[in-house]
């Protein structure tokens, strides 16, 4: 093969354009059997660039498939993110497991003791305030864990033991509040029972057991804060891991020991009942509520301040306000005031927490959360920032002020949050359990515990 590059003829009278003509020719004298060969070596090549680009396309197009297929689940809503903006592995697992129906504790084993009746099942029998009131968390999550999928009857493969032990319904007081005087002598005498009757709690010294104190300071078992931290956890239980309706975001004495804070026991049917009377309109006419213990002098006979003043600073400077709505007397139909309500009162009382706060976020008013330092139930799911307001106890004198300047800027914002079902679902106890609502979450705590404190995942680890 060679070039003959020719300058053309230039016409004399047109001499405009000029230029070259390039001329591919085979040569070889025209050798007919030179011609052949070339345009096999020709065909050859074109036939194996038509090849190797057909391959190309479908290699690439099976690898598109198979990387289709395997994310199916995964909608990514611009193709044109860049890699550090895509979620990772770990978060887009995190999220299919968190809506996997009972998926996530598949792999978890709770066995239930079945005591005698005196420590749980008496004491529903002699008051059915014992599974209704603020405290009856230890009665609600004991029955739904009797009828859920992670319950064993083998306690050889159980990775935690529940201890049903109802020490929140002693009703004997005058003033009708629950005595935990025989608290402690009562989770004494079921801890002998399991040691002499079952050999789970002496080999981990209660490490993998778990307890429920839904009561003012935990497992403490006091209600007078003093008191509380005088006397103590008790020693039999510090190993084990306990539910309680008590949490701070400090260093206290009744939280130091391996525990899930819990929120308070709301009878899912009172609040589907204060729904119902709400008013057909939705309006909220109530601007600020509170309804209970309001002490004029806050000091009582045993020289201790109630709420430390909180409560009698808010009866004193808003009290007869006409956008204040402050009762210091019971009202069995309370909820229907909160119902009705845009801002409700959550200070403490004796201890941080109080129903209130589950009771104002279930029912659509914005929870004004006054304790300092409070720990709140499940906060990973339940995002209180975004459904509630923190007012500082120093600042409860400013809170016509806090609360009319939150009124002419977020509120809507918060009100329509309050709307989402999954926060509601997690501060509500069902029996039997449903996905996502309180027991579920505490589950969901425990799985998370279990790599510590499951003698039996452990003895597997070590085969």
């Amino acid at each position: 093969m060679s070039l003959d590059i020719k300058r053309p003829n230039i016409n004399k009278t047109k001499t405009k354009k000029t230029g070259f003509v390039v001329k591919m020719q085979l040569n070889n004298n025209n050798n007919r059997g030179g011609n052949k060969r070339n345009i096999f070596i020709f065909r050859n090549y074109y036939t194996w660039i038509l090849w190797f680009f057909l391959s190309l396309y479908f290699f690439t197009s099976y690898f598109s498939v198979e990387d289709q297929s395997s994310t199916s689940s995964i909608r990514l809503l611009s193709n044109h993110k860049t890699s550090s903006s895509l979620p990772s592995r770990a978060l887009i697992e995190s999220s299919a497991i968190k809506t996997t129906s009972f998926g996530l504790f598949s792999g978890m084993k709770i066995y239930v003791y079945d005591l005698p009746a005196s420590f749980n099942d008496d004491w529903v029998t002699a008051s059915d305030r014992c599974a209704t009131h603020l405290f009856a968390a230890e009665v609600a999550i004991h029955r739904a864990l009797l009828s859920s999928d992670v319950r064993t009857l083998d306690p050889e493969e159980a990775d935690l033991f529940f201890v049903p032990v109802y020490v929140s319904c002693n009703f004997s007081t005058s003033n009708g509040f629950p005595s935990l005087s025989h608290a402690r002598s009562l989770l004494s005498s079921a801890v002998d029972f399991l040691s002499d009757h079952y050999p789970f709690w002496n080999r981990t010294q209660g490490s993998d057991h778990v307890f429920v104190a839904s009561h003012d300071f935990g497992a403490c078992f006091h209600a007078m804060e003093d008191m509380a931290i005088e006397e103590g956890i008790p020693e039999f239980m510090k190993k084990s891991i306990i539910l309680q309706t008590f949490g701070v975001k400090y260093k206290h004495p009744c939280q130091e020991v391996e525990h899930v804070v819990i929120p308070p026991y709301i009878p899912p049917e009172s609040v589907q009942n204060a729904i119902e009377k709400a008013p057909v309109n939705g309006r909220r006419d109530i601007w600020a509520f509170f309804r209970g213990k309001m002490e004029v002098n806050p000091k009582n006979i045993s020289g201790r301040f109630y709420s430390k003043g909180v409560r009698t600073a808010i009866l004193k400077k808003f009290g007869g306000r006409r956008r204040f709505y402050l009762n210091r007397h019971r009202f069995a139909g309370y909820r229907s005031e909160i119902v009705r309500s845009v801002f409700c009162l959550c200070p403490l009382g004796w201890a941080p927490w109080s129903p209130r706060l589950v009771e104002s976020a279930v029912l659509g008013c914005v929870p004004v959360v006054i304790a300092d330092g409070i720990q709140l139930p499940f906060s990973e799911t339940v995002r209180w920032p975004e459904i509630s307001l923190t007012v500082a106890e120093k600042d409860v004198r400013s809170l016509r002020k806090i609360l009319e300047h939150v009124a002419a800027t977020n509120l809507s914002v918060i009100q329509r949050n309050l709307h989402e079902p999954v926060f509601k679902r997690a501060l509500l106890y069902n029996v039997p359990m449903k996905e996502g609502d309180a027991t579920w979450h505490i589950l969901e705590s425990l799985w998370r515990k279990l790599d510590d404190r499951s003698y039996r995942r452990s003895r597997v680890l070590s085969q």
